[in-house]
């Protein structure tokens, strides 16, 4: 963990652009030198990948975002606070920060990335707003919240945390939100309308509308969408965001009830086999030809296009966990077991049911063997799922520093998002 606050401040380029401080690398390589010329005496040497050798040279924004949940994780579960009020781990935390909030031309608080920049690190269409990059944003503010040496220079950064979040959370859940109802309201959208007060704020065509979402989707559950821009929804259902948007309490607890709804219910389609699906539908024929590239290794039903990835039971084990459902962890966590021993623990599977090891799945894979440790581990031991857990936060809904409560221009998010939480 130390190690990627001493190597965020490296020089990190691609054909002479740099970019901004608080990045933090996806991965390291340990290589060996020769000591001052020495070939006989060598040291070992840190070798970090901002995604300047990543493919497709993607820079890795989710890795700062969960570095900030870890660290408070590690706090909690050691009693260890003094390593987060270290000089340079606080610096670590506020470049992160710095990078995440700054500035720019966007008018949504969600954070603007590129394809490939998270779990999902090849071109799958993702490129935007993502859920996964959200709720772990989401996830982040709150927990480096918590951390954040309170003096005089850290109370303007406590405001804007507070003012992001409280604008995140009433977007994620207004805007990404579907259920029945939701889909049946866009099927009847208004196209091309140019006021404030606009229902079809995004110019969404109903024609987006998938023909497998009417069929799929049950009258009892719903989930967040996997991204929102200008005039595009992508209604697939991805895990790792609806899963991390019910532990940070991104979500309300309503929605993040009908998640677990949803999950249960379309068991054969998102678990099947081998949990969990990373998205569902796959992109198939035409659409996997455009959106990725025709990628040999996301064919359909294959690593990130509808691929199925263990490692995802922890994050399931945590929201059920969260929700009182520890039954449907227990069901996906028992049902596996023997089988990811005997294939040696793969990184993923392939096929619609997850039933064949992945063609290219690296075996005896670590963040396998963790994820299903940890979920065993939390399911013998639920309370220990607190850790990682965000409740509700009502004191942040409440008040407005926005100003829009006194002007017809817009719809104050704060009280909006707290409406929703009472509901």
């Amino acid at each position: 963990m130390l190690r990627k606050v001493y190597v965020q401040s490296w020089e990190k380029t691609v054909d002479c652009y740099s970019p901004g401080q608080g990045l933090m690398p996806a991965s390291f390589k340990v290589r060996s030198v020769p000591l001052d010329g020495n070939n006989e005496a060598f040291e070992e040497v840190l070798d970090p990948d901002f995604g300047e050798s990543a493919i497709g040279r993607v820079a890795p924004v989710d890795s700062g975002l969960w570095w900030i949940i870890l660290l408070r994780a590690y706090g909690k579960i050691t009693g260890d606070y003094a390593l987060q009020e270290r000089v340079d781990v606080q610096t670590g935390i506020r470049l992160i920060l710095n990078l995440c909030l700054s500035d720019g031309f966007d008018m949504f608080p969600t954070l603007l990335v590129t394809d490939g920049s998270c779990m999902i690190d090849r071109r799958m269409g993702i490129h935007g707003h993502p859920l996964e990059i959200q709720a772990l944003f989401y996830s982040a503010l709150r927990c480096a919240r918590e951390m954040v040496n309170i003096d005089e220079g850290s109370k303007n950064l406590i405001r804007v945390i507070n003012n992001r979040l409280s604008a995140l959370s009433f977007h994620i859940r207004e805007y990404y939100w579907v259920d029945m109802k939701k889909i049946n309201e866009i099927y009847r959208y208004k196209t091309e309308e140019y006021s404030h007060d606009a229902i079809n704020k995004f110019n969404i065509y109903p024609e987006q509308i998938p023909s497998w979402l009417a069929d799929w989707i049950p009258e009892k559950g719903g989930y967040l969408i996997g991204n929102l821009q200008p005039a595009h929804m992508d209604f697939r259902f991805f895990s790792l965001g609806n899963l991390w948007a019910i532990v940070s309490s991104l979500a309300t607890p309503k929605q993040a009830e009908s998640i677990l709804n949803l999950i249960e219910t379309k068991w054969d389609d998102i678990v099947a086999n081998m949990p969990l699906k990373i998205c569902y539908p796959a992109l198939e024929y035409e659409e996997w030809r455009i959106i990725t590239g025709c990628d040999p290794k996301n064919t359909p039903w294959s690593y990130h296009n509808g691929g199925s990835w263990p490692t995802l039971l922890w994050q399931f084990t945590l929201a059920c966990i969260k929700m009182g459902r520890p039954d449907l962890a227990r069901r996906a966590v028992e049902a596996v077991e023997k089988k990811l021993s005997d294939d040696k623990w793969p990184e993923y599977y392939d096929t619609r049911n997850g039933r064949f090891i992945g063609k290219q799945s690296r075996l005896y894979q670590t963040w396998t063997i963790a994820g299903f440790l940890s979920s065993k581990m939390l399911l013998e031991c639920p309370e220990m799922a607190s850790i990682l857990i965000c409740d509700e936060d009502l004191d942040l809904l409440e008040g407005c520093a926005c100003g829009l409560n006194k002007s017809a221009r817009g719809k104050c998010s704060r009280r909006a998002a707290r409406s929703q939480v009472l509901v």
